[in-house]
């Protein structure tokens, strides 16, 4: 009895690495570089926070309103966190950082709380759609194997 069985599904939710012989894109590694590049920018996201958190420029942490202080403390947690499992390439890195990706975007269009809204924004969508398609032709390049 094997420890590990390879079946067909199990196989099917890893993203696989290198040629597969169905042609000559490997979307499997653009995802993946694109996960790790993410993850760089969201790692830098996540210490500025807690720059604001440790040697504050303006108001310290304790003497912001609650809501901002709760705010800068929910992104240093999750941004650096996101940036970990994008590194990794793990499921819930995706999805954590989609979540962190999400919040920012309620912050700048409901709250209005970051300066420079529109572009980071516009920044924000185009990465989410640029996940999307790479997480979409990854699947697909692995499904046809």
């Amino acid at each position: 009895m094997e420890l590990y069985p390879l079946n067909e599904k199990a196989n099917r939710e890893v993203i696989h690495l290198g040629a597969t012989g169905h042609g000559s894109f490997r979307w499997g590694l653009y995802l993946i570089i694109y996960m790790r590049v993410l993850a760089v920018l969201w790692l830098a996201q996540g210490l500025l926070q807690w720059r604001n958190i440790l040697a504050p420029e303006g108001l310290s942490i304790d003497a912001m309103p609650s809501f901002e202080g709760a705010t800068i403390i929910f992104f240093a947690i999750t941004n650096l966190v996101a940036a970990v499992g994008l590194w990794l390439a793990v499921p819930w890195g995706g999805v954590l950082w989609l979540f962190a990706v999400s919040a920012q975007m309620f912050l700048i269009g409901f709250v209005g709380m970051i300066e420079g809204g529109r572009l980071i924004l516009a920044l924000d969508v185009a990465l989410i759609v640029a996940y999307f398609v790479l997480s979409w032709y990854a699947a697909q390049e692995r499904d046809a194997v």
